[in-house]
C-alpha cells in the first residue's frame, strides 16, 4: 500500500512540475530573430569611418628620405567616432591622429602618416592599425614605397652578408 501511495504521489508531483506556468515560450527562431534585430539596430547606431583612400603609394624614393601623407576620413555613422589608438607596423611608420577626440557624424578629420626609409631598401609595405569605436573595432590604412638603396649602405650590407656566409661555412 505504501508503494502505491508513493508512486501516485511521485506521478502527481512530476505532473505539476512539468506543466509549469502559463507563460508563452518563444521558439528558438523567434529568439534568434529578436537578438539579430537588436544587434542590427546597435550596429547601425555605431560610428562608421570612411577614408578618402585606404592606401598611399609614395612611388620611388631614395633610402634615407622621410616622406608623409594625409589620410582624410569622415564619420558616416550615427554616433561620435573616437580613435583610441593608431599604431604603425614598425617604428619607421608614425601616425599622428586625433586621439580620443569625438568626431561627430558628418564631420571629417585627418591622420598624418610619416615614413622614414633609413635602412629600408627595396619594396616597403607598412600598415597603420586604428583602434576605434566602429563595428569592427579596428581599421587599417596602408602605405608603400619602392626605396632605392643608398649605394654606400648597400655595399656595407653586402659585405656584412658575405662575412656572415663565410662564418657559417
Amino acid at each position: 500500500m505504501k508503494k502505491v501511495l508513493l508512486i501516485t504521489l511521485s506521478i502527481v508531483t512530476l505532473s505539476l512540475v512539468s506543466c509549469g506556468g502559463n507563460e508563452t515560450k518563444k521558439t528558438p527562431a523567434e529568439s534568434t530573430t529578436a537578438v539579430e534585430s537588436s544587434t542590427a539596430k546597435a550596429v547601425s547606431d555605431l560610428a562608421i569611418i570612411s577614408f578618402d583612400k585606404n592606401e598611399h603609394d609614395f612611388g620611388v624614393i631614395t633610402e634615407g628620405e622621410r616622406v608623409e601623407t594625409l589620410f582624410t576620413f569622415t564619420n558616416t555613422g550615427k554616433s561620435d567616432l573616437i580613435i583610441q589608438d593608431a599604431r604603425g607596423s614598425c617604428g619607421c611608420t608614425v601616425p599622428e591622429y586625433p586621439k580620443n577626440l569625438p568626431i561627430a557624424p558628418g564631420e571629417s578629420g585627418k591622420i598624418r602618416v610619416s615614413f622614414d626609409s633609413s635602412n629600408k631598401p627595396n619594396l616597403q609595405q607598412k600598415t597603420v592599425t586604428l583602434t576605434t569605436n566602429t563595428n569592427s573595432g579596428r581599421e587599417t590604412i596602408r602605405i608603400k614605397a619602392m626605396v632605392t638603396p643608398d649605394p654606400v649602405k648597400q655595399q656595407q650590407r653586402e659585405a656584412a652578408q658575405a662575412a656572415r656566409l663565410q662564418k657559417t661555412n
